[in-house]
Parts: structure tokens; sequence; C-alpha cells
């Protein structure tokens, strides 16, 4: 499991080695439910990205990276005063799951709190700062409560009845700090803390005939209502001292697929938004739209700004609008993959842009700003990797439906198509200097070469020799040869003039990534046996094998314009600086969540781009000056 002490070499070696500088990450995790939340300084966004917390200012776009859950991030919570920031993860089965609590100006860790099994569902903080409530997932079952000066529980209990679902959502009393909501699959629970005897009480809430799943909840102002939406679309409204059900609403037109998030405003009225994207003001009783906008993506988290007279929304396709509640018009201020990114390139000899792709879009973003600025979207297809062209006219993208196609990186137009290009999807792809040719590399295992001209795109030769599917493809400077590796454990280096093949690489591996050193005489490899092994090009022979990893396969790789150093990723979630002629790493970064598939060094060595299986994208300081 991935919570083990390493052994002692890998230790001693870290030791030594210097760390990363993480400058930017371009992603947002917005599946975690009420995720994104804007702190009561009104000065910062805070939201979950894999296994870190972010702390990104409004104005300036800084960030600020909390490092110290292991796995996923599953929901986060801000005090009151804006203190303390908690923080749930998910874990393995079985076992325990950390609640880390952090001192925001600080932003630094205060305690591990570790009760629940497998999962942390929800977390509130009372209105005081005097505890802090959290909710155990399904394998777990139970709620706690924490003092948060003495960093301890005071006590638990199962959250939900024998004869009902589990318990998803908790929300504390706004004026007391001894109430609080827990809601979910059939139950509604209002609790009152007992201090003096350390127990917390519950009390079931009757809604008569009504069954419902709740998704998200809300408490007014005063405390005289709380609010719950749920999967069937509508609004329950609860008091919380008789514990009866007041109203519920609309009676017809209910929001469709649920109510995912609601925000009571303090002015009256809810803000709420539903798991198909619309975004809704209403009031109760009719909870009729009063202000409508629809989203992309199901809406996730509702943030208020002070007052509420700016909020944040954040959905599911990670994209973060604000909104003016005036005008109920929305702006898009920050987007990102929702996708295993799959591929990251920079255009030739600049590093002002790069593109990420990712399931069925690829995107062009500033590298300086973190900004989107173009997306190119092929519906219900899969994007494998992709290509700038020397000149910077063009695109070319490998697609999972057998096509190769180009687009123009300023508009996004589809400039060719060729159709058939490989049978099992195109997995690889690559293009000369002289922008004449691309080079395809196909699930079945051939590569063809292409020959591009004005108008038309002829193939020119497929080469059969590799029985799986070729997972890189990099050519050499002058176009008279390339090198093709893949995962049936052979890489070859292919003559593209004669167009056969010049000397082939055998390993006992899949391999996932080859690049020439800039020299050219020698290519470097590595894949699923993690060994990154330095080849001869002229007679195929070995030189050295480094031990590149001590968990899982090395996906990404790349040189630099000088071949001194090299970088390399994979599914131990580092990424690794290393000196090519010493077979040492210089540098690790930590800051992936998921399996990094591709990794760049930018031209002129200024930014090292990684990209993830969670869908972020890391922008890292090149700890060398050229």
């Amino acid at each position: 499991m991935e919570n083990q002490i390493p052994p002692k070499a890998e230790v001693a070696e870290v030791a030594e080695v210097a760390e990363l500088e993480l400058e930017a990450a371009i992603g947002f995790n917005g599946h975690v439910p009420t995720g994104l939340k804007c702190h009561p300084d009104q000065e910062h966004l805070i939201f979950p990205l894999g296994c870190t917390v972010l702390i990104q200012a409004i104005n300036t776009q800084e960030q600020n990276f909390l490092h110290g859950h292991s796995n996923n991030v599953s929901c986060v919570a801000i005090s009151k005063s804006g203190l303390y920031l908690a923080s749930g993860q998910v874990t393995f089965m079985g076992f325990k799951a950390d609640i880390i609590l952090w001192d925001y100006k600080q932003r630094e860790l205060i305690a591990r709190l570790s009760l629940h099994k497998g999962k942390i569902e929800a977390l509130a903080f009372s209105p005081n700062d005097l505890y802090l409530v959290s909710l155990g997932g399904p394998d777990d079952g139970s709620v706690v409560v924490w003092n948060i000066a003495k960093r301890e529980a005071i006590c638990g209990s199962p959250a939900a009845g024998l004869n009902v679902g589990n318990a998803t959502t908790v929300i504390f009393s706004r004026c007391r700090d001894e109430m609080f909501v827990t809601a979910g699959n059939g139950t509604i629970r209002v609790w009152e803390l007992d201090l003096p005897n350390r127990k917390i009480w519950p009390t079931e809430c009757q809604t008569g005939q009504m069954k419902r799943i709740v998704m998200c909840i809300t408490i007014a102002v005063d405390d005289s209502f709380f609010y719950l939406g749920t999967t069937t679309g509508d609004i329950l409204k609860m008091n919380p001292r008789t514990k009866l059900l007041a109203d519920t609403g609309p009676a017809k037109d209910k929001f469709s697929l649920g109510v995912s998030t609601i925000k009571c405003l303090k002015m009256g009225g809810l803000l709420v938004g539903s798991g198909a994207g619309l975004l809704v003001f209403c009031k109760s009783p009719s909870y009729k739209p009063i202000k409508k906008i629809q989203l992309q993506g199901g809406i996730t988290s509702i943030t208020l700004r002070g007052e509420g007279h700016h909020f944040f929304v954040g959905t599911e396709e990670s994209h973060i609008y604000r909104v003016n509640f005036t005008d109920f018009k929305e702006t898009l201020i920050a987007t990102c993959h929702f996708e295993a990114v799959q591929d990251v390139v920079f255009p030739f000899g600049t590093d002002e842009l790069f593109a990420t792709c990712a399931k069925k879009d690829i995107r062009v973003w500033h590298t300086l700003s973190n900004r989107e600025l173009l997306r190119i979207t092929v519906p219900n297809m899969t994007c494998h990797c992709i290509d700038f062209m020397r000149d910077g006219k063009s695109i070319i993208s490998a697609w999972d439906d057998g096509r190769i196609r180009a687009f123009a990186p300023e508009t996004g137009r589809l400039m060719y198509v060729i159709n058939n290009a490989h049978r099992i999807g195109v997995t690889a792809i690559a293009t000369t200097s002289d922008c004449k040719r691309v080079i395809s590399g196909g699930g079945e295992g051939e590569v063809r070469v292409w020959q591009i001209g004005c108008q038309t795109q002829k193939l020119e030769e497929a080469l059969k020799e590799h029985k799986s599917s070729v997972s890189c493809i990099r050519v050499k400077n002058n176009n008279l040869e390339c090198v093709t590796a893949s995962t049936d454990g052979t890489c070859i280096i292919w003559d593209l003039v004669r167009l056969r093949r010049n000397q082939m690489i055998l390993a006992n591996t899949l391999f996932q990534c080859v690049c020439y050193h800039p020299e050219e005489f020698q290519i470097i490899t590595s894949g699923t046996d993690r060994k990154i092994a330095y080849w001869e090009v002229f007679d195929g022979s070995v030189i050295r094998e480094l031990e590149g990893s001590l968990s899982g396969s090395i996906n990404g790789m790349d040189i630099t314009m000088e071949g001194v150093h090299f970088v390399t990723g994979g599914n131990d979630h580092l990424v690794k600086v290393w000196d090519y002629n010493g077979g040492e790493v210089t540098h690790v970064g930590v800051g992936h969540s998921g399996n990094i598939t591709r990794i760049r060094i930018s031209p002129g060595n200024q930014y090292i781009v990684s990209v993830s299986a969670d869908g972020a994208v890391l922008r890292w300081k090149y700890p060398f000056t050229s």
C-alpha cells in the first residue's frame, strides 16, 4: 500500500537530492462536493487537486500548496474566522483515513486526526472554532466531534440508524457550538453535543411519507430553518427546533439530475446548483427560479464572497466561474482538464505556450498565466498524442478512432483528416523538422510515414515490424532516421530514406518512452521495468542501465537541448531530474497525486511541465541555469 515506510535506500537517496520548485498547477478536482471554498478574507480561493489542497489568490493568481495527504482529498472545510482549514482524504479499504487540520496564516499542518476508516465524507467547523465534526464514508458510518484546541476526539456515534442509508453531508449551526445536522440516504438528524458527559444525542427529523436521498444542506443565518437538496430535484425546508418539515418544492419543474449544491443567502432566498449545470436563485415556499443561468458541467460547489454579492461556482468539468449576483452573469475564471491528461508538447523554439490533450479535447495554454487560450473538442473520441509542426502552423493529433487530425493552433480550425490511418487507433505521432512528413504509430504496431503536401496527405510507407502498440516516436534532427518504442518490448531505429529497419533493441519490458541524446549517437529508453537504459544507436547494444524508480512504470521522459540533464516521471508520482553522464538523480519534484503520463522540458530550459492521470498539469522551475 502507498502509506508504508519506504526502504532505507530510498530514504537515503531522497535525503541527498534537492527538491524541485513547483511554480504553478493547472487543475481543480470538480468532483469533490463543495470542494471550492472562498476564504473569509475574500482574497483567496481554496480547492482540492489530487492529494494537495491549493490556496489561490483571486487577484494575483499566486498559489500555495498544502501537501500532507497520502491519497486524494475528498472534502475541505474552512472555519468561520478563517484561521483553520481542514481536509479529509480517501484511502484503501480497512486503512485509517486522515483528517488534516491546517493553520491558514502559516500554511502549515497543525494536526493529523485519525479515527475514520476508508474515507472522510464531510467536515464542518463550529461557529466559534471550538469543534470540528467529521463524517466517515460508507465503510465507516460514524460521526465524530473533535476538540480543536486539544486536537483530540470528544466523542463519536454511528451517523445513521440501522434501517436507513448512509449520511453523506454535515453542517454546523450558525449560532450555537453545540448543534449540528447530518443528512443522507433516507436520514436527516439534528444532533446536540453534551460536552460534560462527552456524548452526542441525535433526533431524527420527520418527513412523513417522503423518502429522499439528501445531496447537500445549508442553514439560515439565524438558525431558523435549514434547507436540504435531494437527488429527486426538490428542496426540503426543515425547522431545527421542532424537527418538522416546513415546506418542500418546487412542486412541478424539479431540478434535473438532482440539487447537487445549495447556499442560503443573508438577504433571504437560496442559490441552487443542479447536476445538469443549472444555477438558480429562488425563494421558499414556491422555489420557482427568479434568476437562472446554465453552466458547463454539473455544479458541485457554490461559495460566497463576503455577503454574496459575488460568488464562485465550481462544476464537475473543472470550470470555476465568478458570478455577480445583481446581474446574474457568469465569468469563467479558471479551467482545466477533468480527465486523465495523455500528452504535453511545446512548439519549436518557444516556451510561451504549450498544448495538452485529454480524452476528447486538446487545449493550448499560456505558460506564465496558466490561462487556456484555445480548446479543440472532438466529441466521444480520445486523443492519445499530439505534436506541433516545426513551423507552428498546425497541431497534429492522434485519435482512438484511427484518424490523424490536424488543427490550426490559433483558431482550432480543422485543417485536414487522415482517415483510417491505423486499425486499432493511432497511439503515437511525430513530425519531421522540414514539415513534409508525419510519422504515426498504431495500436496494431504498424509505423506509417505520411507525406504532407499543401492539399494532400499521402501514405509513403507502412513499416510492419512491431507486434504491439507503438508508445513513443522520436525523429532525428536531420530527418534521416527515427526511433519507435513499443509495448512489445522492442525499440526500432528506422531509416527514413530507405524506409526500412536499421536496428532493433530488445528488452524484457513494455517500452513507454524513448529519447535521442542531442548528439544522436545514443538513445535512452524506459518503461514498465522501471529501468532507464542507454543504448548505442549504431549497433543497438546496451551501454548502461539505471534503476529509474522503486515503484511503478516510467511513462514520460525528456532530455535538454544540450543533453546534460534529462527528466522522468511515472507511476510513483515523482518528477526526477537526472544527470545524463553521472546517472544520478539531482532533483525530485513532489506534487502529483496521479500517475504521471508525460513530461517535457521547455525550449530554453526554463520550465519542466508534467501531466498526470488525475487531470493536473504542473509547471516546475528548471533547476539549472543554461
